[in-house]
């Protein structure tokens, strides 16, 4: 199994960035996704997850409006899509996926809203 996330990086307050999952080593259309995130100091907390055929997500309240989640399961990928960024939002950011049974985490990726 193989998570690699994309698309981070540094943006203004009310920006907008767009993250990538691609996944590997399994039947990605079987298993639902998350979305993750690390501030300094902080535990990691659950931001956004989607069902195994994107019919249902869920949010964490403060991304409520701003942030999207979708998968497409021809091409292995779950995004998340971050509108209004604040910066409350910086954070390492984890692409997440339990797969029979077992958890399995991306790298991880940088996104840093600052003016």
């Amino acid at each position: 199994v193989q998570l690699v996330e994309s698309g981070g990086g540094l943006v203004q307050p009310g920006g907008s960035l767009r993250l990538s999952c691609a996944a590997s080593g399994f039947t990605f259309s079987r298993y639902g996704m998350s979305w993750y995130r690390q501030a300094p100091g902080k535990e990691h907390e659950l931001v956004a997850s989607i069902t195994s055929g994107g019919a249902s997500t869920n949010y964490r309240d403060s991304v409520k409006g701003r942030f999207t989640i979708s998968r497409d399961n021809a091409k292995n990928t779950v995004d998340l899509q971050m509108n209004s960024l604040k910066p409350e939002d910086t954070a390492v950011y984890y692409c997440f996926g339990r797969i029979a049974l077992k958890d399995y985490w991306g790298q991880g990726i940088q996104v840093t809203v600052s003016s």
